[in-house]
């Protein structure tokens, strides 16, 4: 079977997540794609006995600052390998005393502050508006849930994920006021990750795992890299295991989605047909298997 054909999860490790523990029968591939080159190599493995396809969203070594993430090349690399599923851990600062650090959150919500970012696929002579209230796969982050109980995790099943451009962690005053938003914890990394999924029709689910309180509690040290680096190596063995049992469930999943991840293009082109650049439907097509016949229909697509 090619690796076009095999069904794989695609997985974006974070800090200090530079490779799998578990990972079997393992080969490094390096691929380019029409959106440049992904990060890292790509592992592909099985773990749990379910075949996956593993990127260091940060380089070997973590050498690439957060802003400077090719996130639709990581995408686009991931789709070419066949994945229909993406699961992404990141490492963040806790906004409230109910997820201390230790826990980990099953994100369904973000705050995007991101402003230097490649965010699309689409651009001039095709545009796009995928849906996005619902920013995470439900039936994905419902099988975490599921998997967190079963190993024994501590897991906050829902939370809003504030998302900083950085690479500066946050002033006081930031802290307190996305604690007034509501924010659950904050982080660098989930965009445009999450907003690319959903425009290449992938179901998408992230786990945050909060390595400190930021720095709005003051009885707490403020966050730094060295902290971030050691509590990620502290919580290693629980995320371990929620991976392991979460990709032996997220392989059961067959069919379509029943929350439409992979049909977010069905309504989402505004270009009429007949102004369609035929490059940018191809460069779509790279990372939505849909996309070419979809978009090349000589009909109108509305919202």
């Amino acid at each position: 079977m090619t690796h076009e054909q095999a069904p794989r999860i695609g997985i974006i490790g974070g800090s200090s997540f530079q490779d799998l523990a578990g990972l079997q029968h393992v080969e490094t591939v390096e691929l380019d794609t029409p959106f440049g080159t992904p990060s890292s190599p790509v592992v592909l493995g099985t773990l749990g006995g379910m075949p996956i396809a593993f990127i260091q969203r940060h380089g070997p070594g973590h050498t690439i600052p957060p802003s400077f993430i090719n996130v639709r090349a990581n995408i686009a690399a991931l789709r070419a390998l066949g994945c229909t599923q993406l699961l992404s851990m990141s490492a963040v600062g806790s906004l409230t005393h109910e997820a201390p650090p230790g826990t980990f959150v099953l994100i369904d919500q973000f705050i995007d502050r991101t402003i230097q970012r490649d965010k699309t696929f689409f651009g001039q002579r095709l545009v796009g508006h995928v849906p996005f209230g619902e920013p995470v796969c439900a039936r994905m982050r419902a099988t975490l849930a599921d998997s967190a109980t079963a190993v024994g995790v501590d897991a906050r099943q829902r939370g809003t994920y504030v998302v900083m451009e950085g690479p500066q962690f946050s002033t006081r005053a930031e802290s307190n006021l996305y604690r007034q938003w509501g924010g659950t914890v904050i982080g660098m990394t989930a965009m445009p990750e999450a907003k690319l999924a959903r425009e290449a029709e992938l179901c998408y689910a992230l786990v945050a795992i909060p390595t400190d309180f930021d720095c709005w509690r003051d009885e707490h040290d403020a966050v730094n890299a060295t902290l971030v680096s050691q509590r990620m190596r502290d919580v290693s063995a629980s995320a371990t295991r929620l991976f392991t049992d979460a990709v032996t469930r997220l392989g059961s999943h067959r069919g379509t989605c029943p929350h439409g991840c992979d049909r977010a293009l069905d309504t989402a082109v505004m270009t009429a047909p007949a102004h369609r650049d035929p490059a940018m439907i191809e460069r779509l097509a790279a990372v939505s298997p849909r996309a070419a016949q979809l978009l090349s229909q000589r009909t109108e697509m509305t919202l």
